[in-house]
């Protein structure tokens, strides 16, 4: 085989896998929603429910257009839906979750941050939530790696991480049936302010 061969079947390669885990063999962010908007599966939220209890209050601050603040509405939950851009859910109007600022927030907060914005999401809902309140987010498994993500929880290790065993389905823009699950693998990062100690790993689904 010529080293052109090669070369061609090595890219080849590199493109299958990357398709496999559902990247872009180009700039990531070129295939990315511009605003980050992926939308969560309900089904994803009914199984975290199913383990743990939360406030009667809850801020979904990344709300798109209500995927996961109609199941916490079905089970009883008054929920503060927000996000930055309206999609036709929630506040009407636009809200920075990031540049937020609350004194007296007594509730959780549950959310499918911004991927880009994720561990910043983390920061500031740790800001705002009371001692012993929740904040719980969906993200990628791969999100526990990294120095960076390291440092951060060493000094805030979430309470409990449940790792779906089954592929969980975020859809771009909201299109689920435009968009079919790929590989990649979520989990629900559950923090409850001021615990400290190693999290608890569980698997639902």
């Amino acid at each position: 085989m010529s080293t052109i061969d090669e070369r061609k079947k090595g890219i080849f390669i590199k493109k299958n896998i990357f398709a496999t885990i559902g990247v872009n063999c180009k700039k990531t962010t070129e295939n990315r929603q511009y605003h980050d908007y992926y939308a969560t599966e309900p089904k994803a939220l009914e199984l975290l429910l199913l383990e743990e209890n939360f406030c009667s209050t809850i801020w979904e601050c990344a709300c798109g257009e209500g995927h996961l603040s109609k199941v916490l509405q079905k089970h009883g939950f008054n929920v503060i839906s927000t996000d930055l851009i309206y999609r036709g859910f929630g506040t009407k109007k636009s809200v920075d979750f990031l540049a937020q600022e609350f004194t007296n927030f007594t509730g959780d907060i549950i959310t499918n941050p911004p991927y880009k914005l994720a561990l910043q999401f983390i920061e500031k809902a740790l800001h705002i939530v009371a001692p012993g309140q929740k904040v719980a987010m969906l993200l990628r498994l791969q999100f526990l790696e990294g120095k960076t993500r390291k440092n951060f929880f060493l000094l805030n290790p979430p309470k409990k991480i449940y790792v779906s065993s089954s592929r969980l389905h975020c859809a771009k823009n909201g299109k689920f049936e435009k968009n079919p699950p790929n590989a990649i693998a979520y989990a629900w990062f559950v923090w409850e302010k001021g615990f400290q100690g190693n999290p608890i790993i569980k698997w639902f689904n």
